[in-house]
Order: structure tokens, then sequence, then C-alpha cells
């Protein structure tokens, strides 16, 4: 392999990683001040809680959760560091560490003025060991992302050269799907939080959606068939966002039925943790099943087409899915189903589902219109010899 590749994959690699640690930034910060409402000053410090008392009360569940959730920063950090020499990979562990402590100690501390959350040295201990095993996990890895790794030559030979952003948005996707929503692939409602926001400011009740509806009932058929209009266009341009990533040699079907699968599969364990197994399946409604046999159809027909097609179809699916969203009410046959996750069980996690289902469509749409994206052409992939 010529020298001019070996630094493209290593480059590559790294425009992945930095990327992928920008989007966890914003989901650590959403996650710990979410849900940015009630601020105080107690008349405390912002760091008081580090000479406090270590929390009296805590389970082995919240260690490991704070653990996993700076582990991934910890490890995106080296990973998104320069090309090291053989002696730097200490330095680069410890940069990370230290990072991931100042990141992890800043939440805290803004916690302090937060009604719903409470500053933790606890937290910040365990966020801290996070990212240095994190850290240690990345410094192991990085040197098998060189040239010869097989998924880089996988990448190298499926995906265009310029697709790292949106491999990030294509792989946001399912995570997406923990959220429970009113519809499958329903992302982006903001007219409820609209409303919300609306009726504090004018300090009147203001419903968005009943305005846009001129407050008609809707019968559950007309439900589940607005159901299957928002989940055929959902799936339809995710996939087409997805294959517009592939170049012509890439199985496309294959790997698009693979995606898809793994995000079914994400919203059902999601369903299964946070409410009961028998829920499992909850969010398959006829509507759901519909959509999903629709969207199927559209993408055997759409998967070879030109990839400029391909990119305006996903963007106008993309818009329909969103629109529909937005005007239609909430279904009130599957509300009262999650009703009792959203109204505060698992806070942090509800906040960072929330926020990824709320953004993910816009940072889409972003992607398929930005006139960046749009002047790059698929270049063929570069000799490996």
């Amino acid at each position: 392999m010529t020298q001019q590749a070996t630094s493209t994959n290593a480059s590559t690699a790294s425009s992945f990683a930095r990327v992928s640690l920008l989007i966890y930034l914003l989901l650590i910060v959403y996650a710990s001040w979410y849900p940015f409402a009630g601020w105080r000053d107690l008349g405390l410090t912002a760091f008081a809680y580090l000479d406090a008392p270590l929390p009296h009360y805590w389970t082995v569940f919240d260690v490991w959760t704070n653990v996993a959730g700076y582990l991934p920063l910890g490890m995106l950090m080296v990973l998104s560091l320069p090309r090291w020499r053989r002696w730097s990979p200490y330095w680069a562990v410890l940069l990370a560490t230290l990072a991931g402590i100042l990141i992890s100690g800043t939440m805290e501390a803004v916690q302090t003025f937060l009604p719903t959350r409470v500053a933790s040295n606890l937290d910040l201990m365990t966020n801290s060991a996070g990212a240095l095993l994190g850290a240690v996990l990345g410094a192991i890895l990085r040197p098998r992302f060189g040239p010869d790794n097989r998924l880089l030559q996988l990448r190298e030979h499926w995906f265009n050269r310029e697709a790292s952003q949106g491999m990030v948005v294509v792989a946001l996707w399912p995570l997406a799907q923990i959220y429970p929503l009113s519809h499958l692939f329903g992302f982006g409602q903001f007219t409820s939080m609209l409303s919300t926001w609306l009726s504090d400011l004018l300090e009147e009740p203001v419903d968005l959606q009943a305005w846009f509806t001129n407050d008609v009932q809707f019968s559950a058929a007309q439900y589940w068939l607005t159901e299957t209009i928002i989940t055929a266009c959902g799936l339809t341009g995710a996939a087409l966002t997805f294959m517009i990533l592939l170049r012509k040699q890439a199985p496309k079907l294959p790997l698009t039925l693979l995606l898809v699968f793994v995000t079914l599969m994400t919203k059902a364990l999601a369903t299964a943790l946070l409410f009961a197994p028998d829920n499992t399946f909850v969010w398959l409604t006829p509507g759901s099943f519909g959509g999903l046999l629709i969207g199927a159809l559209m993408l055997s027909g759409l998967a070879y087409a030109p990839q400029l097609a391909q990119r305006r179809l996903a963007g106008l699916t993309l818009i329909m899915a969103l629109l529909l969203v937005n005007i239609m009410p909430d279904n009130p046959y599957y509300t009262e189903t999650v009703q009792t996750w959203t109204q505060g069980k698992f806070l942090n996690f509800n906040g960072v589902a929330q926020f990824l289902a709320l953004l993910w469509p816009f940072c889409t749409l972003w992607f398929l219109f930005h006139p960046m994206h749009k002047r790059r052409r698929q270049l063929p992939p570069r000799d490996s010899r």
C-alpha cells in the first residue's frame, strides 16, 4: 500500500472519530444538564461538592452507568488525536483522562444550580475512571486501525472517501429509536415542546397541533394510516441516506437490510428494558407494519437509482415525515403506554434519547443538502498495492 493510501486511511479513521467525539460531547452535556430548567442559587460554590462527604446511598448500577458513560469519551479522545510516536500513547492516555476529569468536573459543578440534579464527587470519580479505561482501550485499539485493518479496507472498498460525516449520521439512526415515540421513525417532533414554551411565555394554553388540524378528532384507523405514511417515509429517507454513502460495487441491499434489522432490534430491546418484556413489540402496530412493507417496496426499486435521485428522494421523504409528525396530534392510543417513562423515569437517559430523536432528521437534512456534501463525487477506491 502506498504512503498516500496509508495516510488517507489514518486520516479517515481520525475524521470519523473526531465527528463522533463532538456528537458524544454534546450528548454528555445534554444528559448532564437536562432538563435545563429551574436554575437556582443555593449559596454554594460550584465546586463545593468536591470536599463533600461521599454519598451514603448509591447502587452498583449507578456506578457502572457512570463508568460506561465516559468510557467512549476517553476512547474517542485518543482515537481523535494526531498520529503519535512510539512513546506518545502514554501521553495520549494521560491527556484524554485529564480532559475527561475536566469535563466531568464541569458537568457536576453546573448541576449545583439545577433543582433536579445533585452534584456528586462519586460521579466525578466514576466518570473519571470511565474516561481512563476508555483512553487505555483507545490506545490499545488505535494501532489496529492501521492501513492493513480489514474493517478499514472494507470501508475504503464499500464507502465513498468522504462518507465519514454521513456514517455518523446513519449510525445515530438506531440509537434515536430508543426514545418512545408516537410513530415508528417519527423523529423531529418539536411542536409539543414549542407549544409548552409558548404557553409559558403567553401564560395561556397553546396547542399548535390542534391549531394545525383545526381540532379535528381522528379515528384509530386514521392514526394508523398516518403512522403508515410516517414509517414508510422515515424508513425510505434513512435507508437512501445510507445508500448514497456506498460505492457501486458495495452490496447495497444486504448492508441496508442489516442496518434496518439492527435498528428494529434496538427499538425492541429498548422497549423491553424501559417497560417490560411483554411490551417488546408494542410499537409494531398495523400502521407501522404497513409502513415497513411499503418502505421496503420503495427501497427495492430505488436501491440502484442514481445517487443524485437517491439524495433528493431521501430529503423529500424525511421532510414529509417531519411535517406529518409535527402537524398530526399525538396518538392517544400510544401516549398512555409511554407516559410512565417520559414523566421522569431514567431522567438522564430520557433526555439524551429525546435529544437524539428530536435532532436526527435535521442533522440528516443538513448532511443531504449542504453544498459541501452535494459537490462530492463518487471516486474509485485507491490502489492498495
